[in-house]
């Protein structure tokens, strides 16, 4: 590939990166073998993974950064890329049940990705129960954001159990040219020089910006939740480097027979359940706040700037979860009324004003920042920014292959920051809605208690709408004290109009 500059944004989440602070992305999924022709072999998978790797340049970049990080780094083709530095083998302990498997993926984000090579790894699991196989993969998430990260997947994944010949799709050959330091140097001067022109047009555009949402606010009744209002909890620590994982499952049939009756949205529904599944364990510990806790919530912009370069086309807005009252709809309304309120101050701030000013960070003074904020525990002096972040990422609804193995159930796995040590990340795939909880481990150590809530907080929803669910299996048993049924039976393949409806949310 030709040498490509970082954008800002991606570049961002490199430099905001500390011994402590990950930021990778992550997936557990979860395959049944019995459908694969001839047997389960993991010579095979590798096989298939590695004959795969040509097909998308992410897997085959790696960084060089720019001498005295005079500008952002730049994408170039590892010439010495070694598929056994990424792919791994592991087994599960005895019994080997989604427990063992989210203490193995909790170790795994635990630790920080190599810069010297490409940024991810993967490992194949064997012996989960019932002859199950797991996929545990991370990457940074200077490659891609929630909806790219979801697209991937067709890389790697087939529509039918014979995996498909990748001699059959279009591969590349790898560039071997590195950039000198001078190449670099000279294209770092050259972007600095329209620096000061781009900072004046974009001060004057935030600054319309910023009177256009304090009008919006002045007129509206709904309105968004604002940083540094959240109440602090347990879960709100300067974070250590260690990580926990935990799993759930929902229907997004009863979610979107709950949207359909309250007249929300989806997401908003998946709100409501985060926020009833949170009061459950805030009062268990004795310290639910008696005003609402506050989420960042991802926001994809990439219709909006399709034209622009980069992996991460995202923003966020901040969102109120009421988990301090005690009624369901009425949490479910009021986060409803805020999302609209988030939504219309997002749109009048601009989808592109995230990536605008991230262009025009100064690595050096950025990282030195970020490694001063964690190294001294900053994130406990002051109010929380939030409280947490919740991503919703909508999946595909038709069955997915990994060499023959029939994917059951994936389960997303966002950043945990500094601050804010609870990520819960969710994706849909055939008709579930999957949880992946990721936590930073002293912060949250009941994570799983999180995690069991999930399904009777979007029962009590149902309830209290006076909604019926027909019970149907979940394909993964999620352990003891987790119910073995989601409620509702899988619909037919939904229209592409709900999909679209939950992209304005995604992962970190």
């Amino acid at each position: 590939m030709t040498p490509e500059r970082l954008t800002g944004l991606d570049a961002s989440f490199l430099y905001m990166e500390t011994p402590t602070l990950h930021m990778h992305v992550a997936i557990t999924a979860v395959f049944d073998p019995e459908t694969v022709p001839g047997g389960y072999s993991f010579r095979r998978i590798r096989q298939l993974i590695n004959d795969r790797i040509p097909l998308a340049p992410v897997f085959q970049r790696r960084l060089v950064e720019v001498p005295m990080r005079l500008g952002h780094p730049v994408w170039v083709d590892d010439p010495e890329f070694d598929i056994d530095n990424h792919l791994r083998r592991a087994a599960l302990p005895a019994p080997g049940g989604m427990r063992e498997l989210g203490d193995f993926a909790g170790d795994v984000i635990s630790r920080q990705l190599h810069r010297d090579r490409p940024l991810w790894e993967m490992w194949i699991v064997e012996g989960v129960e019932n002859g199950k196989v797991a996929l545990v993969a991370k990457m940074h998430h200077s490659t891609i954001d929630g909806v790219s990260g979801a697209e991937l997947l067709g890389v790697l994944f087939d529509l039918e159990p014979v995996a498909v010949d990748a001699a059959t799709r279009t591969g590349r050959q790898l560039d071997a040219r590195i950039p000198s330091g001078f190449e670099l140097v000279s294209q770092a001067m050259m972007a600095r020089l329209v620096a000061p022109f781009d900072i004046g047009r974009m001060l004057v555009r935030t600054t319309r910006s910023v009177l256009g949402i304090r009008r919006l606010r002045q007129s509206q009744t709904a309105k968004a939740a604002l940083p540094l209002t959240a109440p602090r909890t347990s879960i709100n620590a300067a974070v250590h480097a260690r990580r926990r994982v935990a799993f759930a499952a929902a229907s997004l049939a009863d979610a979107k027979a709950l949207k359909n009756a309250m007249g929300t949205t989806v997401n908003d529904v998946v709100l409501a359940v985060c926020a009833g599944a949170l009061r459950t364990y805030l009062l268990a510990g004795d310290e639910l706040p008696e005003i609402p806790l506050v989420s960042v919530v991802p926001v994809s912009v990439t219709p909006d700037v399709a034209e622009l370069k980069g992996s991460n086309k995202v923003s966020a807005m901040f969102v109120q979860l009421p988990c301090h009252v005690d009624d369901p709809l009425e949490r479910l309304r009021l986060i409803h009324e805020g999302t609209r309120g988030a939504k219309e101050e997002h749109r009048a701030l601009g989808a592109t004003m995230l990536q605008n000013w991230a262009e025009h960070a100064t690595p050096n003074v950025f990282a030195a920042a970020a490694r001063l904020y964690t190294g001294m525990k900053m994130a406990d002096r002051h109010r929380p920014i939030a409280n947490l972040v919740i991503s919703n990422v909508p999946g595909p609804d038709f069955p997915l292959y990994l060499g023959g193995s029939q994917l059951l159930g994936m389960f997303p796995l966002g950043p945990v920051m500094d601050g804010m040590g609870l990520n819960i990340t969710i994706m849909s795939y055939l008709g579930v809605l999957y949880w992946g909880l990721a936590s930073d481990a002293r912060a949250v150590p009941r994570l799983w208690d999180i995690a069991a809530a999930v399904p009777q907080a979007l029962s009590d929803l149902l309830d209290a709408a006076g909604l019926e669910s027909q019970a149907f299996e979940v394909p993964i048993h999620l352990g003891p004290g987790m119910p073995a049924t989601a409620t509702s039976s899988p619909p037919a393949a939904p229209a592409a109009s709900a999909d679209a409806e939950r992209a304005g949310s995604v992962g970190p």
